[in-house]
């Protein structure tokens, strides 16, 4: 029976000789166009392990497969880590076949089992080893079984992608295993096809009984050389996708990759033509139970990458900064035509539609329940166009600190907010207020064109002569209208900066508030600062944190710019450094774990007046935050006429946002703010209630923004983050 299963091909190295030859052969097997190379773990020689790993270090496409590994030699724990770290430094190339031989027991090493036995020790191994990998859980991992105990063993790292775990061997109880447990079938044939058919009956069956489809698990045969003119009828009467050449002369190699494969491929797909059996990519029971209602998870085109619920890799995409999320579905495409096909796909299914680019964004809306999320942090690249204008193309899944990092050698740096684990994509599509606002303006200010991916899927350029009104919307609502798969800025000259941190006496905020927002108003555009209050600590007095970057390196004008904002209010610590730009923003950029839904308010003010700045003092003694931002702006923001961009809040000298545990308690106390606000900065805004779109796009912009949205969005595919209605 032909199962429909994908073709591959590759070849088995013999670990025993030389690393350097099994190494250069696996290299030429990539070189060949080969899909994988098996290592087979023998008793002399190099370990199987690291020849492995040696070779993936070497190659970059084909995939490393044990193929097998004595699947009692090493304990299943140890193991589940090694094939995690080996698949993650390998990005994604790792394929484990083990053999059931026995048990590994800690005092006294392998085991040899029973048949029976031997299988069923290797079930238990393989569920540890699928527990360890199982990153997400947050409890420890506790297994009792007959022949394997784990008592709270930690779990990850998770591999890059859901490593196939195949049974190796021709014996009743292995070919069960490989039926109820496994992703695969690893068997060896001698010269003939005797014996194949009654062994993928078995399989089959077994697979039934445990409620699994046949499709889903892959059959791995070994050939020799002389074996190989057999691969059509396994192809086309024994399920048989993958064949591997038997540690053949570097002729045969060539041969079978040259003629014997691309033959194959030509034969097995007329004849599944001819009998309409289509190509399935069947995931394991266990995955496909978890799926979510809604998505035709059947129908994602096969070149996109996936992750689904029950994916190694999930814990680590499923939420972000600042939310905890369950998505149905994550796509990440890695090119412009991909994303294009991802949207194509997304837009067929009724359930929500998320974009995320670093994932980190305060409003939240990069992650859903459910739904699908379309990940562009794959499109990371940082190129320079032209040093004498300092035009440089910035891919959407870009995080900021790398960016920072990419153009300090060049002695040039971009306002790009205040952290630098920050994406590209939500920032520069929003405004953009960071550390070098006063001075350079907001991220936007220096955006020159953009490359997108529309609703309808074409992708388009956009600046100011091509698309020029669409540009005009991307610069401030650009989640509304498409994809940005990539930006192109003019950067500035930056050298080193002033950095300060202040701790400031804040027993009477609502003076500190006012006077820090006085000096900043004040003070040289070459200045700009923020200031952070929250709940008192019990035991001591009540504290503000105040920062600021001063863009200069010399230390006197640093000292000078900071002296006013140190007498604001008694100063009880400070830090001040003059560093490069880039470690300022330089942080750690790993998975995003948040938890719960975020509760943000946003605002924009011209002045923090007297009346405001009660109103916030009130604020933070009520309770109802926890954490409450000012960010100054002004300065070159202001510099741009209100409507040059979809961003309108030009007049505005700072940014509001302030975090709460209720929503309730946090809206009534902040709408009864809003106669001091100017406006909204939609970055730090969870709150969705429609009047939030007046606040931040007011009139005329909203009319252009509305007819913009019925022009490239009528459909309103991008509905879930602070949608425009057509």
């Amino acid at each position: 029976m032909d199962y429909g299963q994908p073709l591959r091909f590759g070849t088995r190295i013999a670990a025993d000789g030389p690393t350097e030859e099994a190494v250069a052969r696996a290299a030429l097997a990539e070189e060949l166009g080969l899909d994988l190379v098996l290592f087979a773990e023998t008793s002399e020689g190099v370990d199987a392990w690291t020849s492995m790993s040696w070779a993936a270090a070497r190659t970059t496409r084909v995939r490393i497969a044990a193929g097998p590994l004595d699947g009692a030699a090493r304990p299943p724990a140890v193991l589940a880590r090694a094939a995690a770290s080996l698949d993650l430094l390998a990005g994604g190339r790792l394929e484990l076949g083990l053999s059931p031989t026995g048990r590994w027991d800690p005092r006294e090493g392998v085991q040899e089992l029973p048949a029976e036995e031997a299988a069923a020790a290797l079930e238990e191994a393989v569920e540890i080893i699928r527990g360890v990998w199982a990153e997400g859980e947050s409890a420890p991992l506790r297994f009792a079984g007959e022949h394997y105990e784990v008592a709270g063993a930690p779990r990850g790292p998770a591999p890059a992608h859901n490593i196939p775990i195949w049974v190796a061997g021709t014996e009743p109880h292995a070919l069960r295993l490989a039926g109820t447990t496994a992703d695969g079938l690893l068997f060896r044939l001698q010269d003939d096809l005797a014996g194949v058919a009654a062994a993928q009956a078995v399989v089959d069956e077994a697979a039934r009984a445990a409620g699994r489809d046949p499709r889903e698990i892959e059959r791995v045969a070994v050939l020799p050389a002389a074996a190989a003119e057999l691969m059509e009828a396994l192809a086309v009467e024994h399920g048989v996708g993958t064949f591997v050449l038997d540690d053949p002369s570097e002729a045969d190699l060539r041969d079978f990759a040259a003629r014997l494969a691309p033959a194959l491929r030509e034969s097995v797909a007329g004849k599944r033509a001819a009998h309409g059996i289509g190509e399935a990519r069947i995931a394991r029971l266990g995955l496909r139970s978890r799926r979510h209602p809604g998505i035709a998870y059947d129908a994602v085109p096969a070149h996109l990458e996936r992750v689904e619920p029950g994916d190694a890799g999930y814990a680590r995409v499923r939420s972000t900064y600042m939310r905890g999320g369950s998505p149905g579905l994550v796509l990440r495409p890695g090119t412009p035509a991909e994303v294009a096909d991802a949207l194509a796909f997304a837009r067929t299914q009724p359930v929500k539609l998320a974009i995320r680019s670093g994932g980190h964004g305060i409003s939240g809306r990069s992650t859903n329940h459910g739904g699908i999320v379309l990940d562009v942090s794959r499109l990371n690249t940082i190129e320079v166009l032209d040093k004498a204008t300092r035009r440089v193309r910035l891919g959407p899944g870009a995080r900021w600190s790398d960016v920072a990092a990419a153009l300090a050698p060049y002695g040039w740096a971009l306002t790009s907010g205040d952290y630098g684990g920050v994406g590209v994509g939500g920032l520069a599509t929003a405004g953009g207020i960071g550390w070098l606002a006063r001075e350079h303006g907001l991220t936007i200010d220096h955006l020159r064109a953009v490359e997108l991916v529309l609703a309808d899927g074409s992708l388009v350029r956009a600046d100011d002569t091509e698309n020029a009104e669409l540009f005009w919307g991307v610069r401030g609502a650009g989640a509304n209208f498409g994809v940005v798969t990539s930006f192109e800025f003019e950067v500035d000259e930056v050298g080193d900066v002033g950095f300060a941190q202040l701790i400031l006496d804040a027993s009477d905020p609502a003076a500190l508030l006012r006077d820090w927002g006085a000096v900043v108003e004040a003070a040289p555009r070459d200045l700009t600062s923020s200031l952070i209050l929250g709940r008192p600590q019990p035991g001591q007095p009540p504290m503000a944190q105040v920062m600021a970057v001063v863009d200069a390196d010399d230390a006197e004008t640093v000292l000078d710019r900071l002296r006013p904002l140190a007498a604001v209010a008694p100063l009880l610590d400070h830090s001040i450094q003059i560093l490069p730009y880039a470690a300022l923003m330089n942080v750690p950029s790993g998975p995003h774990h948040g938890q719960g839904e975020p509760v943000s308010r946003s605002a924009l003010a011209d002045h923090l007046t007297p009346e405001l700045a009660e109103a916030a003092a009130r604020l933070v003694a009520s309770g109802q935050t926890y954490f409450f931002h000012i960010r100054a702006a002004g300065g070159a923001v202001s510099d741009v006429p209100a409507d040059a961009t979809a961003y309108a809040g030009r007049s505005a000298n700072f940014s509001l946002a302030a975090f709460g545990s209720s929503r309730s308690g946090l809206d009534r106390l902040w709408d009864a703010m809003r106669p001091h606000f100017s406006g909204l900065y939609l970055n730090f805004e969870t709150d969705t209630r429609p009047e939030r779109l007046h606040d931040a796009f007011p009139e005329p912009a909203l009319s252009r923004l509305r007819a913009l949205k019925r022009r490239y969005d009528p459909g309103n595919v991008f509905r879930d983050n602070f949608p425009i209605t057509p």
